[in-house]
């Protein structure tokens, strides 16, 4: 995990749902899709960035960068991956407080979508999005050392493509 500040602070006034997916074999697209929040440094400050995945296909669906951890830009990366790739069965997030607030979870409910969250300290039920956050820092970000927002953004637009097109990725796992 890269070192950055804390971006899965829960909120104790937000509900937390329980974990769906132990012992849940992965087995078809829109399934389960996840989502997390990592920290980007760059030449001249940070940002953070939002990815949402499926599972099964380890494909990025939606993505999106922001200067703050407001819960705005993790709604808008949601709403464009339903409007674009339909609605998963699960959507697992960890307990952080842009995923627990009631604006994120209304926009779930309303497409009756169940809610799954990782144990807290348990880094690797949201595996996946981990192995991205590694893959995509070490491939792209860190390599390219962006300066500025606008760069990082044209960058990470021509590597998502990269990612979800030309790189190989297992598919179909059980997950314990």
């Amino acid at each position: 995990m890269a070192l950055g500040p804390q971006t899965s602070q829960p909120h104790p006034a937000h509900p937390i749902y329980p974990d769906l997916l132990r012992g849940l074999a992965i087995v078809r697209p829109d399934q389960v899709w996840s989502t997390d929040i990592t920290y980007v440094r760059l030449v001249h400050g940070f940002t953070y960035l939002v990815t949402i995945i499926d599972w099964y296909s380890r494909r990025v669906l939606a993505w999106r960068i922001s200067n703050t951890l407001e819960v705005e830009f993790c709604i808008d990366c949601l709403e464009e991956a339903l409007r674009h790739h339909g609605v998963p069965e699960i959507f697992n997030t960890d307990q952080g407080a842009q995923f627990t607030s009631n604006a994120f979870t209304r926009v779930l409910h309303e497409d009756e979508i169940h809610i799954s969250m990782d144990g807290r300290g348990r880094a690797l039920d949201n595996i996946f999005v981990e192995r991205l956050w590694r893959t995509v820092k070490w491939e792209d970000i860190y390599p390219k050392g962006y300066e500025k927002i606008p760069e990082l953004h044209l960058g990470l637009t021509e590597y998502f493509s990269f990612y979800n097109s030309g790189r190989p990725h297992q598919r179909g796992a059980a997950f314990q």
